[in-house]
């Protein structure tokens, strides 16, 4: 359990200062007005494909695994908009730890708070089901300045940049848990905490199982929602941030806590979820992770699905 991130000297190490040299433009760019950081984001985004060469091309394998029937125009026009959107999600990175909470909620609409004000009533814990889109810290950082709660999070490899991150997302959070954590989120569930909890990623063979996910039939799932919703029996509620064309600012939708969410087993956990994800998905599919790779790992004996990419580098 984390509830502060204190500063040690040892970041100020010369090893550091080009981490610091970014964060610093990013904190700068961060203070020009919205509609410009669309500008600037979106252009930015355009011209990473031609430096991110493999996480272009992960992008475009993703989306023809997940969506066979499109025609290859239509894939290209998502891959357009979703390089835009990586632009944006590096600034709104730096707007969900910069921006003052007044700021932010200026560019939100929030639709749906009533769903979890309904469940917090009762004392009930809550699962929010969170999604990778490209707007997830923002989306994060937006929902806890109204329901403060416990994000989950991996360690960052760079120690400055995980000192930062866990900083600005404790500006909204009442701590923060590492993913394998477990039984610190079964314990906070059952006291009636809120925790945002993302099942939607490739995390490893271990703790998973093979279900659908779009056209992928065996698609590694991770069995920790499953092991969440049976101990802790909290309220199950998607939130889905989602960024608005043409410099309009942010739509956070919170839907209803779900009724009757399969508990029987695993499998039937991980294909209810991975079905839910695609619904919440394809309100806004150009501003999904695609850049991640949903499916590296494969059941035993099956050859893997990025093989031919490995010599691409950017």
């Amino acid at each position: 359990m984390i509830k502060e991130s204190p500063f040690k000297i040892s970041y100020l190490h010369p090893q550091y200062w080009l981490t610091w040299l970014g964060i610093g433009l990013l904190y700068l760019l961060v203070l020009l007005p919205y509609p410009v950081i669309y500008w600037l984001g979106t252009r930015l985004g355009r011209l990473s494909k031609y430096f991110l060469k493999k996480r272009l091309q992960i992008a475009k394998r993703n989306l023809e695994l997940c969506f066979p029937a499109m025609n290859k125009k239509q894939r290209q026009q998502i891959i357009n908009k979703n390089f835009e959107s990586v632009g944006m999600g590096l600034f709104e990175t730096g707007m969900a730890w910069f921006w003052s909470d007044r700021r932010v909620q200026r560019w939100f609409t929030i639709k749906g708070q009533h769903n979890i004000e309904k469940i917090q009533l009762t004392g009930q814990g809550i699962i929010v089901i969170g999604i990778h889109f490209l707007t997830l810290e923002l989306g994060a950082r937006i929902f806890g300045i109204l329901n403060p709660g416990i994000g989950v999070y991996r360690p960052n490899d760079n120690p400055v940049m995980d000192w930062l991150q866990t900083w600005g997302r404790l500006r909204s959070n009442k701590f923060m848990l590492d993913r394998k954590d477990i039984k610190g989120m079964i314990r906070n569930l059952k006291q009636g905490e809120i925790l945002w909890y993302a099942p939607d990623h490739d995390y490893g063979p271990r703790k998973s199982v093979f279900v659908p996910f779009f056209a992928v039939k065996h698609t590694a799932t991770t069995i920790g929602t499953h092991i969440l919703a049976k101990l802790a029996d909290p309220a199950m509620i998607p939130y889905t941030p989602r960024r608005l064309a043409n410099a309009k600012g942010y739509e956070l939708v919170i839907q209803p806590a779900i009724t009757h969410f399969p508990q029987q087993n695993e499998i039937s956990t991980a294909t209810f979820m991975n079905k839910l994800i695609e619904k919440e998905i394809m309100q806004a599919p150009e501003q999904y992770m695609w850049l991640h790779r949903r499916f590296k790992t494969r059941p035993a004996g099956k050859p893997s699905l990025y093989g031919d990419l490995d010599n691409i580098h950017d």
